[in-house]
């Protein structure tokens, strides 16, 4: 085993919007754009309603998001990795980006799902996004369930849900053994994942922020970056592999 020590990546939307996907909160959000875009991915909302189903569908086939593809920070977080580095990434996202951009899937943990599958609400099919975003493409505008009838949706953790507790675990297990945890493209808002941050700082890991704008946990910082992530984020991790050089344990 590598002495190397742990660098744990809390990934947020900041993170993807260099790849086209727009984030939620920040300045050009897709919130700020049109409140009622939340309801598009909020549970009571998507179950209780139809219009909001064939709304969020529409959206979904609009965004391309499938179409995306892994910016300089993936691969940044990819080549930590390949250089020996242990890494693991905990992300709020949902794209699968950093995946696509050669990081091992069994080293990223999406705390929020994946919105590169669907599921049904009414029994275990699953399968491909874009076998269902087909079906809307074709002039489905809510595809039920092919086999139960029941209300489809994407394998994501929507707003009104709880995160799956064995998920949030192993994240705060990853967050505890780190000896570096670089939040990255988040705004440390939206609990419990934003208290990842304190749980590092109080196991005596270095926390760096890399984000735009403020955040709640910028004063527990070691390290705080305002720099554009597609830049500082490629510097501030070969920095530290090569810091890690020679590091044991």
């Amino acid at each position: 085993m590598t002495g190397k020590p742990l660098v744990a990546v809390l990934s947020g939307a900041g993170v993807s919007t260099d790849s086209g996907i727009p984030d939620y909160r920040g300045p050009k959000g897709l919130w700020r754009a049109d409140p009622e875009a939340e309801k598009l991915v909020t549970y009571e909302y998507y179950m209780g309603d139809p219009e909001i189903r064939r709304r969020s569908w529409r959206m979904r086939l609009e965004t391309g998001a499938l179409r995306a593809e892994p910016n300089a920070a993936h691969r940044a977080v990819a080549e930590l990795e390949r250089s020996g580095v242990p890494v693991r990434v905990i992300t709020q996202n949902v794209d699968g980006l950093h995946q696509l951009a050669g990081l091992p899937a069994r080293k990223v943990l999406e705390l929020q799902g994946t919105a590169r599958s669907y599921v049904c609400t009414g029994c275990p099919v699953r399968g491909p996004m874009e076998e269902a975003l087909a079906r809307v493409e074709a002039g489905e505008g809510d595809p039920p369930c092919r086999e139960c009838g029941g209300v489809l949706r994407p394998a994501t953790v929507m707003f009104g849900e709880p995160l799956d507790p064995v998920v949030l675990g192993e994240a705060v297990a990853i967050t505890e053994a780190c000896h570096v945890f670089v939040a990255v493209g988040t705004s440390l808002q939206v609990q419990p994942a934003a208290g990842l941050a304190g749980v590092a700082a109080d196991h005596g890991a270095r926390l760096i922020v890399v984000n735009a704008e403020p955040t709640p946990y910028d004063d527990l910082a070691d390290e705080v970056v305002r720099e554009p992530i597609g830049t500082a984020l490629p510097a501030l991790l070969r920095a530290l592999a090569r810091g890690t050089d020679g590091a044991g344990g």
